[in-house]
């Protein structure tokens, strides 16, 4: 089932999406890893809320990464942002504001 922009989307159904598509996102795009940050990781999103997701990769992927947040907002029915583990860990300070926050898929 997918997930609409006019249904009340929660953090299970994000993880239940993500869990459900995680070992072809890994095959098509290197991922190694799939977690949730932000509003719905911490359960006070509101009808305006994006995802925030944190990916971590096997390899780089270029201008796939375009293609693979399309995707992933096609399969959540709203708009998500990403950020890659190696960008985050180069702001140590954003890091440590998140790292308490993220639920892993």
């Amino acid at each position: 089932m997918r997930a609409t922009g006019k249904k009340s989307v929660k953090l299970e159904d994000i993880k239940r999406i993500l869990a459900e598509n995680k070992k072809r996102l890994q095959e098509k795009y290197g991922i190694k890893e799939i977690a949730i940050f932000g509003s719905f990781a911490r359960g006070d999103e509101t009808s305006k809320s994006d995802i925030d997701i944190l990916l971590e990769f096997e390899r780089p992927i270029g201008w796939e990464f375009v293609d693979l947040c399309e995707e992933l907002e096609n399969l959540l029915g709203l708009k998500v942002d990403v950020l890659t583990k190696n960008a985050l860990m180069s702001k140590p300070a954003l890091w440590e504001s998140i790292r308490k926050d993220i639920v892993y898929v």
